[in-house]
């Protein structure tokens, strides 16, 4: 112990200052490798999350995804059942089935109908 006292007070203030640099240096020389392999692992880490989730993509597109399995609905009271309806909205539909049950003269709960669908002129 005796020894170690001797040596500080021994050293200069030029030789503490370099001693003080040098011991800097090598802790922020260590923090920066470190912060580079830090860096390093986390590339990699992410070029992994990337390459699955390409492969999760890949295997989407490749497999349609199931059509859920929705309940029927309950039929309302007086309703002559579901109405199939392909790119036509809620709207147009209710607007051509009244227009259906005017044209006929009759209620449109005695109408049943199955399916609407827009006919485009590239279809007919």
């Amino acid at each position: 112990m005796e020894n170690m006292v001797s040596l500080a007070t021994k050293m200069g203030i030029g030789e503490a200052g370099v001693t003080a640099v040098f011991g800097y240096l090598v802790v922020f020389t260590g923090l920066a490798l470190l912060m580079c392999v830090i860096y390093i692992i986390g590339a990699i880490f992410q070029a992994n999350a990337r390459k699955k989730e390409a492969a999760v993509v890949a295997v989407q597109e490749a497999a349609p995804a199931p059509k859920p399995i929705v309940p029927e609905k309950p039929v309302a009271p007086g309703s002559a059942g579901h109405v199939k309806r392909f790119d036509v909205p809620d709207k147009e539909a209710a607007m051509v089935m009244a227009v259906v049950a005017y044209q006929m003269k009759k209620p449109l709960n005695e109408l049943r109908f199955i399916s609407i669908k827009e006919v485009k002129e590239d279809e007919v």
